[in-house]
């Protein structure tokens, strides 16, 4: 249906109110005959519901639907484009009677004179007056605004039914019932305007039941008017109700009415076409570079954040190659890509602006802020997987010698407790003489001084099984077995060896003292023995050490170590003085000896072969432990040498970074030569590539010596990457700010005097020399310049050049406002209109008309683009120019 706005803001209230008023001379009697009260009835329902359905909602009583007044403030806000008061959502009589009133006011607000018609009427369903009160709506807003010849209204509706029907035969218009009656009138009207819908010819004057179907049919099928009446009531009444009628035709009036000249409309849709397409290209590149580059971005996070973990130091050692390779060869061609992205972007936006185009918004997921933030989570995974590795080839070097020291001592152990068990069961004593159980008791008491002496290497052995299993060691179920099955075999030695001392001590009353020097020896040589092994341990001992101190630590304790080798020694000697007693009183006193201590299995050979053994350790511990210090000099020396290098890089990104800040906001030259130097000052800081690459040579040496800290440079390779992206992106982000003001100025012919004028003015409101001002800044900057600002006005700017309501207007921005205020612009609206005329006042045009009123190039553009139409009046290749005009601006011009 057809918009009534605009004629209804531009209508005598005058001509309306003298019209009402014989309007309301009718013979209200007559309202209430059967045939006529039906006819209006229908009539009225479908005007209201014809409107109502933009509002997504429609009425089947007319006098029970408006009873609570709140489709009747519908209607009106629908048909009007006003909005009336708020209405009462209460259900007692009081709000319905509130909401019928709002609506009668704003009737008489439109210069109307109701006549007998109250609220509590209509809330009580009287037909007569509610009948009454929507046929005074109908003439006020769809028949009021009809004027033909200084005629207005009805008469004004009569006329252009006259003069639209006059050249067909059997059609004579004299007035708005009788004259309709059989059908004729309606199909002239539709065949004047749209001969492709109707054969007129074909029709019959005898039958009007025929003809008024075909009518309504017709004109609700392709011209969206509602079938407002039956044939048959019409036929079947003598007289056909005048207001139905009126209200009928008043459709078709408005659906016919207006036309241009198609040259103009055809002419302004050639220019918009033309901006249009070559924006479409630029946004098809950045739709195109933006999924490449998310893509790139979305396959690489995953791998960045596999965190498999690897059995050996050196499968992590070559994850780390792998990652050494993405960042040196992989990433940088996507920082460029990255760059141009934003560059492409912003240039899009300044054609954007100048052409009067919405802005330009990239499908989901592919804005600027989404790239970013998508690199931001890119470089978050870069730190945390660099910081993974690093951390993993620490844990795998721990656990490896974890590992080793594991099944160093286990085997030591297993070696001591290998026959202990059958030892300890053994019922030898039973046939022992008195003086020889008297020596196994001795030997035992011995045995259980080496037990206990064992206890600690047991414990060490199951605190290491213990710190693998925390550690999530690859091969941690075989030692946890091996760990168990030695705590399970000391518990046994434990059992047994308690048994055994209960059996021999049943007897310990019987036995005689034996050989003291045995037993002295046994005493002597355990504890001894067991500092050898030890010490031999200790000898024997991986270490990994990350600085000097730690190394000078190392060698300090086995210098300690080496200081008490000579009171041992002296114990040692003491020990075998002990068993050479034991030979000297043998012989002295003809002893025959059975050839070993009864007391202990530790033979003086045993103890000088372990000493042998622990005294040619010792050297080999002095060159491991020089070895690794001058390991760490030369770590340290690589330290200091990837410190100064990172110094001066450090120094050099930050000096760069301020001259730019300071650069971008000052004012020297042409644009062209700002352009000029900025490039220059681009090529400036390339050339200084080559010492990065230098950089990452040191970085990649002291990686590989596995040095993981420096106290000679607060800066690492990461921060200096980081700032080295940030330069190359803001020397480029520079440059394209200066490319889009000659954009501007060459657009919308601002000369080079007043480009300096507007940087002068917004450098000396700009007072943190950010390229930035907060909202208070601006407002101060716009009163400079002889504008009168209040509050809505300023709201009103401000939407413009903060569209984003971040709070802070660029120097961009700024020009783009101060250059646009005076600019020429199209619309929508204006496209749409040129389309109806391109269209003979169709709701769709054809790819005919198209190839006929527009150049062959952008006809076919258009009919590519256009979406088929399918309205109620479509026809077979019938294109939707609305919601393609509609898309050319973005819904907001709307």
């Amino acid at each position: 249906m057809v918009d009534y706005h605009a004629a209804n803001n531009q209508s005598s209230t005058g001509g309306v109110q003298t019209y009402m008023e014989q309007e309301n001379d009718w013979d209200r009697d007559l309202l209430l005959d059967p045939a006529w009260e039906k006819q209006q009835r229908k009539t009225f329902t479908a005007w209201c519901n014809s409107h109502l359905r933009k509002s997504g909602t429609q009425i089947e009583n007319i006098e029970e639907d408006f009873r609570d007044g709140l489709k009747l403030m519908l209607l009106l806000e629908v048909i009007s484009g006003e909005r009336l008061a708020k209405p009462e959502r209460g259900k007692m009589r009081v709000h319905k009677i509130n909401n019928v009133n709002k609506a009668l006011d704003f009737i008489a607000s439109k210069g109307v004179k109701l006549v007998s018609i109250g609220a509590e009427e209509i809330v009580d369903g009287n037909a007569k007056m509610t009948l009454g009160m929507i046929w005074t709506i109908i003439l006020r807003f769809a028949i009021q605004d009809i004027s033909v010849e200084e005629t207005s209204a009805k008469e004004g509706l009569l006329l252009w039914c006259q003069r639209k029907t006059a050249p067909y035969k059997n059609v004579n218009v004299q007035n708005f019932h009788i004259s309709w009656k059989d059908g004729l009138a309606f199909n002239a009207l539709i065949h004047r305007h749209r001969p492709d819908l109707i054969d007129y010819d074909s029709l019959r004057k005898d039958d009007p039941v025929t003809n008024l179907n075909n009518a309504f049919e017709v004109a609700e099928k392709h011209l969206d008017i509602p079938k407002m009446l039956d044939a048959e009531d019409i036929v079947g009444t003598l007289r056909p109700d005048e207001k139905a009628i009126m209200t009928y035709v008043s459709c078709f009036y408005h659906a016919f009415s207006g036309a241009q000249k198609a040259e103009t409309a055809a002419n302004r849709i050639c220019k918009v076409l033309a901006v249009n397409q070559e924006n479409e290209q630029m946004m098809e590149d950045y739709e195109k570079l933006a999924s490449e580059l998310l893509e790139w971005i979305r396959r690489t996070i995953p791998w960045l954040e596999n965190r498999t973990q690897e059995k050996t130091v050196n499968d992590m050692q070559a994850k780390q190659e792998d990652f050494r390779d993405y960042r040196c060869v992989h990433k940088p061609p996507k920082v460029q890509e990255k760059c141009q992205l934003e560059i492409s972007f912003n240039t899009l936006q300044t054609k954007l602006r100048l052409s009067n185009r919405p802005a330009f918004m990239p499908s989901e997921g592919r804005m600027v802020s989404d790239i970013n933030g998508a690199w931001h989570s890119l470089e978050g995974a870069e730190k945390g997987y660099e910081e993974w590795i690093l951390s993993e080839i620490r844990r795998l070097e721990r656990l490896e010698h974890l590992a080793e020291k594991f099944h160093q001592k286990a085997a030591i152990h297993e070696s001591w407790t290998d026959g202990k068990e059958a030892m300890l069961t053994q019922k030898d004593y039973e046939t022992c003489t008195l003086s020889e159980v008297k020596a196994l008791l001795r030997k035992h008491e011995a045995f259980e001084s080496d037990l206990a002496a064992h206890q600690d290497r047991v414990e060490q052995i199951a605190a290491i099984a213990q710190e693998l299993y925390s550690l999530s060691y690859a091969d941690s179920a075989s030692v946890n077995a091996r760990c168990q099955k030695i705590c399970d075999q000391w518990d046994s030695l434990g059992t047994l060896t308690q048994s055994r001392k209960e059996s021999l001590e049943r007897t310990e009353k019987q036995l005689e003292s034996i050989d003291e020097l045995y037993l002295e020896y046994a005493k002597r040589a355990a504890p001894f023995n067991n500092w050898m092994e030890g010490a031999m341990e200790d000898l024997q001992d991986m270490f990994i050490v990350h600085n000097i101190e730690e190394i000078q630590g190392l060698i300090t304790a086995h210098e300690q170590f080496k200081s008490t080798l000579a009171e041992a020694n002296k114990e040692r000697e003491a020990i075998q003085a002990i068993q050479a007693e034991v030979q000297k009183i043998a012989q002295s006193n003809g002893i025959k000896l059975s050839g070993a201590n009864p007391y202990t299995t530790i033979t003086p050979e045993s103890i000088d072969n372990k000493w042998e053994k622990a005294m040619d350790m010792v050297p080999l511990r002095d060159n491991a432990l020089q070895d690794e210090l001058n390991k760490q000099n030369s770590n340290d020396s690589l330290r200091a040498k990837f410190a100064t290098q990172a110094n001066t890089v450090g120094a050099y990104i930050q000096a760069k970074m301020e001259e730019i800040g300071r650069i971008s906001i000052e004012m020297n030259g042409t644009l062209e030569d700002q352009l000029t130097n900025l490039k220059d000052y681009q090529t400036t800081i390339l050339s200084y590539m080559p010492e990065i690459n230098t950089l990452e040579g040191s970085h990649q040496l002291i990686q590989e010596a596995l040095i993981f800290d420096n106290q000679y440079t607060s800066y690492t390779m990461e921060h200096l990457r980081v700032g080295w992206e940030q330069l190359l992106t803001t020397i480029a982000r520079t440059i394209n700010e200066v490319e889009n003001q000659i954009l501007t100025r060459d657009a919308k012919g601002i000369s080079q005097e007043q480009l300096y004028e507007y940087r002068a003015s917004f450098n000396h409101f700009d007072k943190k020399r950010s390229g930035q001002m907060v909202s208070e800044d601006f407002r101060a900057l716009l009163i400079s310049t002889g504008n009168s600002l209040g509050d809505s006005e300023f709201a009103r700017i401000m939407s413009i050049v903060d569209p984003n309501g971040s709070g802070a207007v660029t120097f961009q921005a700024f020009i783009d406002f101060m250059s646009r205020e005076t600019t020429d612009t199209d619309s929508a609206d204006q496209v749409i209109a040129s389309f109806k005329i391109l269209a003979a006042d169709k709701n769709f045009i054809t790819a005919d008309e198209l190839r006929r009123e527009l150049p062959p190039d952008q006809a076919e553009y258009c009919i590519a683009r256009m979406a088929p139409y399918t309205g109620p009046d479509a026809i077979p290749g019938a294109l939707d120019y609305m919601s393609f005009s509609t898309a050319l601006y973005g819904e907001s011009d709307l």
